[in-house]
Parts: C-alpha cells; structure tokens; sequence
C-alpha cells in the first residue's frame, strides 16, 4: 500500500477566551495521497481552519493537538517556522478564497511568479523569467509576454485565478490546499479554471484538498468528499457515491440543493441534531 502525502489524525484546533473556550475543529483524521480530495460543509464547520493548520498558518490564539499531523514523514507538529518555510509554498500551497486580490496590488504579475519560483530554486533571472512565461502559458493564458508585465488591477477575475494557481504551483507542490478558488468566478470561467488545475495536478502528481461549498461541484471534480460539520468530518465518502450518502447531515446539504429533475417552490433548509456533535461518524462509506 502506498503510503499517503498527508497523515492527520485526531486534529483538534481550540481558541480560549475571556469568557468561553471554542473547539473550532474537533478530533478529526483523515489522510490525502496523490488524489484530489474535497472538503464540504456550510459556513463555520471548520473547512478552511482545517486547511491553515496543515500549514501551521493558524491565529496565535490558537491552540493545536494531534496525535499525528505528518507531510511525507515530517511531523509538522514538531517542525519549527524555519522548516515549515522551507515548506510553505515549495512542498504544499495553498491558493486562497478569491486569489486575485492575495497579489501584490504594486508589483507586475511576472516579477510576482518569478519570485516565488526564485524564493526555491537557485536560479538566475533570465531563467526564472522563462520559467514564469511557460507558467502562464501552462494554464492557459494567451500572450502570456503580454500579461507578465501587468499590474493585477490591470486583469480580469478569471485571468486573475489562472496567474495566483500559476504562482502556487511553479514550485512544484506535492501537495495544494485550494480554498474556494473560484467562488469568484461565473461557471464557464469555473469550469476552465478548474479543468487547468485538475491538468496540472494530473501531470505532476501531487494531492490536492479542494475546499468547497458547492457539492455538485466537488463530486463531479473530486475523487474523495469529507463532509464536515461543527468543525468534525461527519462522512467520508467517494465522490461517485456522493448522491448515496447515508450521514443525515450529508443527505440533508444534497437535499437542500435545486435540482432540474425534482423542480421545488421551496428548497429545504437542513434542520440540525444535537446528536451530530458527539455521535458515530461514516468513513470511507462505511460506520465507523
């Protein structure tokens, strides 16, 4: 058996306050080989949280636990910022909610690719120069001498999502965390943007976590769906069998979905059990 990129095992992340303490993800395992994995549920089930603390880019107010968070045998846990530098951007990265306004607003869209390329690799100028044009080429942006030399208000959205993927992943990744990259975006521009990403991480084999709260999207897009709710993973299932989800909470988002077979006045809004906080989870399409 293979052995996974990622190994996360009973991940807690807790903020203490004045007067209260917030468990904003609760034990939760999972692990990502050289697959695309999605990560679904509504605002504040602790999808995004989830994906910083792989990072160790979490809030200092935060409080991390696991009895295992290893990338390739390090344990990113023990591993100090110096090493999670080293890390950052050149073994994982992460590409952010609405991406193009994560630019720099004041240098030119080719000096930014340039210099996270540069930031890992000892090369010269003139090669990392070409190595951005080929870059921005890769996915899929015409006259990309034209473009390099743009500021980032200068582009459009969809432009804006293929140069932030183009910077993420000129160092190679093994591993990318997407977070809503293209929540921005209308669904022509969605789908091409997606089709560039799914390329690139098919070529190089790396893992993806491709976090979402478009289910459709995720299932037609991803091998694997973790479901998450109130900062745990309620089901873990492949994304062809997503439309047979058993976890109540995963029926209940699939139900709430508009649907052009089963036309409704009203869409349903999900109603939420207590029992969800402390009760069996499903894993891999089976009870845990």
């Amino acid at each position: 058996m293979v052995k996974p990129l990622l190994e996360v095992e009973d991940l807690s992340v807790t903020f203490k306050g004045a007067h209260r303490t917030v468990q904003a993800v609760r034990g939760i395992s999972f692990s990502v080989g050289r697959e695309k994995v999605g990560i679904v549920g509504e605002s504040g089930s602790g999808k995004s949280l989830t994906g910083r603390t792989i990072l160790k880019l979490t809030p200092k107010a935060a409080s991390i636990s696991a009895k295992r968070l290893s990338f390739d045998g390090i344990d990113l846990l023990a591993a100090g910022e110096r090493q999670m530098r080293t890390i950052r951007g050149n073994r994982i990265s992460m590409i952010l909610q609405d991406p193009k306004f994560s630019l720099n607003p004041l240098m030119r869209v080719g000096e930014q690719i340039t210099e996270a390329y540069r930031l890992h690799h000892k090369v010269g100028g003139k090669e990392a120069e070409a190595r951005a044009l080929a870059m921005l080429e890769a996915v899929k942006i015409r006259d990309p001498a034209r473009v390099f030399k743009l500021l980032p208000h200068e582009v459009s959205g969809g432009m804006g999502q293929r140069i932030m993927i183009a910077m993420m992943l000129i160092p190679e990744p093994d591993l990318i965390i997407a977070d809503e990259p293209t929540s921005a975006l209308d669904v022509t521009i969605r789908r091409q943007v997606l089709s560039i990403l799914d390329e690139l991480v098919t070529r190089r084999g790396a893992g993806l976590i491709f976090i979402s709260h478009d289910l459709n999207l995720v299932a037609d897009f991803c091998d694997r769906v973790l479901v998450m709710y109130a900062g745990r993973i309620m089901e873990d299932i492949p994304a062809r069998e997503l439309r047979n989800a058993r976890h109540p909470y995963t029926r209940a988002l699939l139900d709430s979905l508009p649907r052009l077979d089963r036309p409704a006045d009203v869409l349903q809004v999900p109603s939420r059990d207590p029992a969800w906080l402390d009760g069996p989870t499903l894993q891999s399409g089976a009870r845990s």
